[in-house]
């Protein structure tokens, strides 16, 4: 089964310096259609200008995970973590107990493009912690490469949920396919480009959930970066 959730249909944030497309409710904007699929709570597409951003706020139980696509996002926390995300890069914040983050536009020209992906934990509380790696487009190109697990497989990037995301950049014949197992489902969402997923055409910011299907298949693609998230039914 196929529920797919167009980009024009996602809520919106424009604050002239911020323009954020909420795929679930999210801050101003409430949906209770849309309140995430099993564990997966958030997904916005932010842009935000350059050399503004977000001041220091705070989060508890939640998986943040930061997936940039263009720009450079600069990043600091309580813990004493402090970075710039490029392109490739992938963050985890285990925000546990409490933790204080900020994020920024590092430059002063050009805007940051990224998304901002929260994961409900399996356990609440915890002590805070921070990951991040780099996956080139090499690594992605033509093929599902995992970037965030429970168990940090493959040199992924830790998260405290039996959940797994996946990175692809597909184009031309490029087709890939990942077997869901009995009580998984899967959310595949579009960061640019197009492609088909089980035969149904996306297009970038577009999404589709997939349930009660025993594979998720990704083709007909045109200059595609795709994420695809395996999860609890």
């Amino acid at each position: 089964m196929l529920n797919v959730r167009k980009s024009q249909d996602r809520g919106v944030a424009s604050f002239g310096w911020l323009r954020s497309q909420h795929t679930f409710s999210f801050g101003h904007y409430y949906d209770p259609a849309h309140m995430g699929v099993g564990p997966l709570r958030v997904i916005n597409e932010d842009r935000v200008a350059p050399g503004r951003g977000f001041d220091p706020h705070s989060h508890k139980d939640m998986e943040i995970i930061s997936y940039v696509l263009d720009g450079a996002l600069e990043h600091k926390d309580s813990m004493g973590n402090g970075s710039v995300l490029r392109p490739g890069d992938v963050q985890r914040m285990s925000a546990g107990s409490g933790v204080t983050h900020s994020e920024y536009n590092h430059s002063q020209s050009e805007p940051v493009h990224f998304l901002q992906i929260w994961v409900i934990p399996d356990e609440a509380g915890g002590a805070p912690g921070y990951e991040e790696k780099h996956f080139d487009a090499e690594s992605k190109r033509g093929r599902l490469r995992l970037v965030a697990s429970k168990d940090g497989r493959d040199g992924s990037v830790t998260i405290r949920q039996d959940a797994a995301i996946y990175a692809a950049i597909l184009d031309g014949a490029d087709t890939v396919s990942h077997p869901l197992r009995a009580g998984r489902q899967a959310y595949v969402q579009v960061a640019r480009g197009g492609v088909t997923v089980n035969g149904c055409a996306l297009q970038a910011g577009d999404a589709v959930q997939v349930s009660e299907e025993a594979v998720v298949a990704l083709g007909e693609a045109r200059d595609a970066e795709v994420l695809l998230f395996d999860l609890p039914a």
